[in-house]
Parts: structure tokens; sequence; C-alpha cells
């Protein structure tokens, strides 16, 4: 604009860098107008500068969460909800309806600050509030009157990540650390995926009617990139895929009760605001009952066959994601997506990049594929880690918060390993296998006779005496988890560090009966030299209980496997 051509009417024009809706110079009803960006210190329609502007808001900030707020109590289901709104008054100011918070409580910036109002009110307080500052803006009329708005939830932590060793980052500087409470913005994609969840729940409970089951399913373990992907791939092929005969939802390849067992799949899917009822587990779904009728359509993903007790449904199988090249054991199906030694969820964040992008904007939508992917390649540090992996963490970056990606991972770590919060059952089923085993014991009357000898081993973290001493009732939950199982013989196998930094391997035998813990004592010393075993000596124990140490280092595999071999060989 020229500035020798001077026209009669000139308004005076305050700038803001907070406000995207102004970056340029406006224009309305076809008349042109004029702003003098000449520097007149006389003339008192000017308005201060920005740094001027920066000191008079320290007086005008909005107060803080007292220290007597913080110190109280609160109960966990407070959920409080703040508004950011942009209005626009009838004399054409624009103004803020709402205050504009920090994300985290105990900010590093100590003026920055806003009022809860009276932390004993019941759930959902309503927090009004209005702009203190001095903040206006010049704006033509005959424009519409948007609205823009933001909505954060205030919860108090379930879970206490204080004596988590966090590693620093940028935004736990800026947004400050708080053990006690957690203020998170409403994520609008995860709500859009729980109303999926929740519709296709209704739809299976009522039996898909006139539908095929279009399941998703990976592998029958329970880890982040399993749950992650299942549930996320489901949601891509919802919103890509409207097939009207298809009911496409994820089935967890694992019992619910597994998950109270996973303190990192709770705090996660927690974190990211997923509805944990609203999730279907495989055993909440009859799959054969569809797969009889020839109503199932199977998505298997993270590997290139079915589980061995799922193999009567490979003929339900259309599609498998992400399986390494020619690994492929169901040569029918056409649909197969070789994976690039990739995470799943780094193939599945890409899917929705190039279709629905403005999905991985919320932050708890991007941070449940951001975790699967940061705990498939351990941090994007091991060797098998690929280029699509760290694009894609560094796309849903936004997912991490606060804890930044080291953060969040060692959030999820520390939690695998934790069983503080956890009973002998949860520890117990945390990490534990079972197998069937067919033999051939002597009856007395009728001779020869065919059995079936169930057993289990879980391993856990933690050294015997801890787990014992873990309940004043550990013993009778031991039992209680064989009898619930089923299991003929039970191994609990432990490894953990003692104090020295030393590795310790340990375990715990509960067996069926004294006959049986004979038996597999005289086995287990006829195999010294692959097991070489020391009597722990533990008070209160029952007869068919023993604890033992081994002196040698000893994987899991070779105790799994004489374990099979003396099930094979036992008399019954």
């Amino acid at each position: 604009m020229d500035s020798t051509r001077a026209l009669p009417h000139q308004e005076a024009y305050i700038r803001s860098r907070e406000n995207a809706l102004f970056d340029g110079l406006l224009r309305a009803r076809g008349q042109a107008r004029t702003f003098d960006f000449r520097p007149k210190t006389s003339d008192p329609k000017i308005s201060q500068s920005m740094s001027d502007i920066g000191k008079t808001r320290e007086k005008y900030v909005v107060p803080d969460i007292s220290e007597k707020f913080m110190e109280s109590p609160l109960d966990d289901s407070i959920s409080d909800i703040i508004l950011e709104p942009m209005e626009r008054s009838s004399s054409g100011r624009w103004y803020r309806a709402a205050k504009s918070t920090s994300s985290p409580v105990a900010s590093t910036r100590p003026d920055l600050t806003f009022d809860l109002g009276d932390q004993h009110d019941p759930v959902n307080q309503s927090i009004p509030s209005t702009l203190d500052t001095n903040e206006v803006y010049e704006d033509l009329p005959g424009l519409s009157r948007p609205t823009i708005g933001r909505t954060f939830t205030v919860n108090k932590s379930k879970g206490n990540l204080a004596s988590i060793p966090l590693p620093q980052s940028a935004a736990s500087f800026y947004n400050g650390f708080s053990p006690e409470l957690e203020i998170t913005e409403v994520c609008e994609s995860a709500s859009r995926l729980n109303l999926y969840l929740k519709a296709r729940k209704v739809e299976v409970n009522a039996g898909v009617p006139g539908k095929f089951l279009h399941a998703v399913m990976g592998q029958d373990v329970s880890d982040v990139g399993s749950i992650a992907s299942t549930i996320m791939y489901a949601f891509y092929l919802h919103e890509t895929h409207r097939i009207d005969q298809f009911c496409t939802v994820p089935v967890i390849n694992r019992k619910r009760e597994d998950l109270s067992s996973h303190s990192e799949l709770k705090w996660l899917l927690d974190s990211c605001q997923i509805d944990l009822a609203s999730l279907i587990f495989i055993d909440e779904v009859d799959l054969s009952y569809y797969d009889l009728f020839g109503s199932l359509k199977l998505v298997l993903l993270n590997g290139h066959k079915l589980p061995t007790k799922q193999e009567a449904l490979k003929e339900a199988v259309v599609e498998i994601l992400n399986c390494k090249k020619g690994e492929s054991a169901y040569p029918w199906i056409e649909n197969v997506t070789t994976g690039e030694d990739c995470s799943c969820c780094a193939l599945i964040a890409e899917k929705f990049a190039l279709t629905t992008p403005e999905l991985l904007v919320g932050q708890g939508f991007s941070r449940l594929l951001l975790a699967g992917i940061l705990m498939d390649t351990g941090n994007l540090t091991k060797n098998y880690c690929s280029s699509k992996d760290k694009h894609m963490a560094t796309l849903l970056i936004h997912g991490a918060g606060r804890f930044g990606c080291n953060g969040l991972y060692q959030i999820l770590r520390y939690k695998m390993y934790d069983v503080s919060e956890l009973k002998v059952n949860d520890i117990l089923r945390k990490d534990f296998k079972r197998w069937t085993r067919v033999g051939v014991g002597k009856q007395e009357s009728a001779g020869s006779r065919m059995f079936i000898s169930h057993m289990g081993m879980s391993s856990i973290g933690i050294s015997v005496a801890d787990l014992l001493a873990h309940e004043d009732t550990a013993t009778q939950e031991i039992r209680y988890f064989q009898q619930y199982e089923k299991l003929r013989l039970l191994m609990i196998v432990s490894g953990y560090y003692d104090s020295q930094k030393n590795f310790k391997r340990e375990i715990l035998v509960s067996a069926e009966s004294v006959e049986l813990m004979k038996n597999l004592l005289f086995f287990l010393n006829s195999n010294s030299t692959q097991l070489p075993l020391k009597v722990l000596h533990r008070p209160g124990l029952r007869d068919e209980m023993r604890t033992f140490g081994i002196d040698k280092l000893t994987s899991r595999k070779t105790i799994e496997r004489l374990l099979e071999e003396f099930g094979g060989t036992s008399k019954g």
C-alpha cells in the first residue's frame, strides 16, 4: 500500500498474534478501509506494544489452582469442563469468552493459573469464566460470528506416576507435571471411535441380524501393539469400506479377565479415552457359531496363520495384514498385505494419514497408535525398526503429550513389570501359558485307558518369597487359580534381580496331589544336569507345593520343555 496516498477515513489497528482470523487486511461490503501503520506516540488511540501487553497481562491473570486444592482429596470421578470460545460483541469488537488454560496443573509458569471453584463440589463442576485482559480486536461489520472452542477434562490421576523415572522433555518443562491431577483435551476422534465401538457391540449382542460378522483379530497375545492395531484397523475398515452387509468389529483375542493383569493396557486405554465396556473380547462372542452358518469373515493381523486353537476358522479368513512376504499359510486369500518389517500400527497410521488425516489430530487417537509403534520397536531403537516406524512416530508425536515419546515408553514399560497394585491371581495370569497332553495310563480292571493332562506355567518378575508375601492368603489364591484353570500341575517360574543386581531364577510347583508331586520330583532329579535345583524351605506351604532355587542360569524355554516331557510321560 502506498503510504503517500492518505484517505480521509482512518482507523486504529491493534495487532494480535493469538488470533489466526486476523492475519491480513479485511474488506467488507465493497468498501476499502485503510490502516495507518506509522508510529504516532502522541496519539492516544494507538495501543500498547506486544511487550507492554505482556507486562499488563500479569495483572489480569486468572487465579491458579491453589495449594489448598492440590492437597485436598478428590473424587476419582471429577470431570471439569473448560471452554475457550471466541465471540464478537454487538459493537464489532472481538473478545475471548473463556479463560485460556495451560495443560498441566503444576505449571512451570506460576503466573498462569485458573480456578476450579469449590473443590468439594460433586461430579461435573461447571467453571464459568470471563476474560480479564485488555485484548481487543477491531473488525469490520457484516462478518459471521464464528465460535472456536476447545474442551478439557480435569481428572484425578488413577495411577501415581511420580515413582516412574520419566526422562526430561520440553513438553514437561513448559506444561509442568502433576502426580495428582491430569488435564487432558477431550479427543473428538476418540469420541467418534467410542461411538463406533458401542454401536458395533450392540449389533453383536443382537446376533448381527442379516449381516456378515466381519471380525478383525490379532494373535492370542495381550500386548499393546496387538490390541491397538486390532481396534484401529477395524475402525479404519469401517470408515473407508462402508459395506452394508458387513458388521466390522474388533475382537481382542484374549479373555476380558486377562486385561486386569496388564496395568500398561489399562492405563493406555484409559489415557486414550477408550471405553473398555464397548470392547469385545474373544470370550464374549462365539465365532464358531457364525462360521457354522457361513456368516463369518475374518481379518487376521500380525501373522500368517491363526493360532492353533482357532485353526478351525481358517476357511473364514478373507484378509491378512502385516505378514512377511511368502509366509501366508492360506493361498486362497487374495487380500494379503506384507509388511516392510515395520509395526502393524505404523501401517495402519499410514492408511489413516492417506485417507482421513483429520482423525490423527486427536491426542488420544494418535496416542494409541504411537504407543503400539514404540512398544513394538523398543522405542524406535531395535534393529528391525524401519524408516516407516520412525516417520509415523514423528507424525503421531502429539499423542505423547507432556510425557514425550521417551516418557510415554517408560510409563508403559514400567507398568508392564509393576505388580504392586495387582492381586496374586492377576500376577499369575499376566504371563501364563497352558497346554494339554493326551497320554495312556494303566487301570487295574480295564487295562490301559486314555487320560488328558492340563498343565500351566506362569512367569513372574518377583521372587517367590515376595509372591507369597504379596497377600496373606497367597497360597490359597495359587490353589484357587490352579483349580479355576483345571490344572493338574502349575509351575510358577520367577526371574528377578536381587539387591546386588544379580539375576535369580526360582520356581514354585503346585501339584494336584502328593503322588503327582513325588513323580515330578523323581523326574526332575533324573534331569538334574539340565535343571539343577536347590530346595528352598518356605514355612506354611502345603505338601502339594514345593519351592526351589536354580543354581545356574536357565531359560524359561528349558523349563517349559521339561514340563512338557513330564506331562507326556506321566502315568496320571
